[in-house]
């Protein structure tokens, strides 16, 4: 189901970040990076905000319209890989079936990721599911699971 004539869009409760909650969450990144002899660049720090400032999935085309702070947009290496730098160290993830990214809004620097998806507003709810670590942890036959990502399309409560 896309958004169509029945779909609205409504406050998402889970909205973005701004002024000293934005700063915290980036501080907090900044000293991660520090502790794993990483760099959160100018580039990669501009393109976490970005996605911390957003209450919905952004396409990579979004923040390279969005990344200059007067609105200029960005060279789109620059932000591809401002994306993989982030995705790799936790701070966001990936919406395979949206081609889209969201902040990483669990604590833990490596975890199972879920998100429960509405198609009508677009507002992604990220989840940790508890009964992927089975998978994680089982016998697959030699293959090593690094990571897991787990995609629920359906309606959120206020768009049902």
């Amino acid at each position: 189901m896309g958004m169509g004539a029945e779909c609205h869009h409504h406050d998402i409760a889970q909205s973005g970040l701004s002024g000293a909650s934005l700063d915290l969450v980036l501080g907090q990144a900044e000293t991660r990076c520090q502790s794993t002899q990483e760099r959160l660049t100018p580039p990669r720090r501009r393109v976490l905000e970005l996605l911390l400032q957003s209450d919905a999935p952004l396409k990579a085309y979004d923040l390279i319209a969005a990344f200059g702070p007067q609105g200029e947009p960005a060279k789109p290496p620059t932000v591809y890989r401002a994306l993989e730098f982030l995705v790799r160290m936790g701070f966001a993830h990936r919406i395979e079936s949206l081609n889209a990214y969201v902040p990483c809004r669990r604590d833990a620097e490596s975890h199972r990721a879920a998100f429960l998806i509405c198609d009508c507003c677009g507002a992604a709810q990220e989840f940790e599911p508890s009964h992927l670590n089975r998978l994680q942890s089982a016998d697959t036959g030699g293959y090593a699971v690094r990571s897991i990502t787990l995609e629920a399309h359906g309606l959120c409560p206020a768009c049902q």
